[in-house]
């Protein structure tokens, strides 16, 4: 990666964790889950209304570094919209991403704004801060979200 990409990309998390999308509650919603990360001690609530089988509307709140903010951030933006089959893909591919894995070698192009995120693999403690906001994401519409405790990034 350039150093002017580089640059770029550290530019648009900064600006995703000063300004962060769709950071507010949505008391009326059934699918609600908080995660934490113990490490960071980034902690975030994330609300998922579905409209059926499509992500009608998704928020968060919460306190976490830049990564996990500006994560969180991208996250609602990209996934409003898109049915639970194709957000659950992009988190595949997201994961793979941040972790280095060759399986997800992804066209930069596909990730859309999450390509910023690619950095992270060279950082294994910041995963756990760039997942927090998906794995959670994942547990709010578990069936199961409503057990007791945060959800932990692993």
């Amino acid at each position: 990666m350039t150093d002017d990409l580089r640059d770029l990309y550290q530019e648009m998390i900064l600006e995703h964790s000063r300004s962060p999308r769709n950071r507010r509650a949505m008391p009326k919603t059934e699918h609600r889950a908080v995660g934490y990360n113990p490490l960071c001690g980034d902690q975030i609530t994330v609300y998922v209304a579905l409209d059926g089988d499509r992500i009608a509307d998704v928020s968060f709140e919460g306190h976490g570094c830049a990564i996990s903010t500006a994560s969180a951030s991208i996250l609602t933006e990209i996934v409003k919209g898109k049915t639970l089959s194709e957000a659950e893909a992009i988190f595949g591919r997201f994961h793979d991403l941040v972790t280095g894995r060759p399986e997800g070698s992804s066209r930069p192009g596909e990730l859309g704004k999450l390509a910023v995120f690619g950095g992270v693999s060279e950082f294994p403690a910041r995963v756990k801060c760039a997942t927090l906001a998906w794995h959670t994401f994942r547990a709010a519409l578990d069936e199961e979200s409503e057990r007791e405790g945060p959800v932990t990034t692993e």
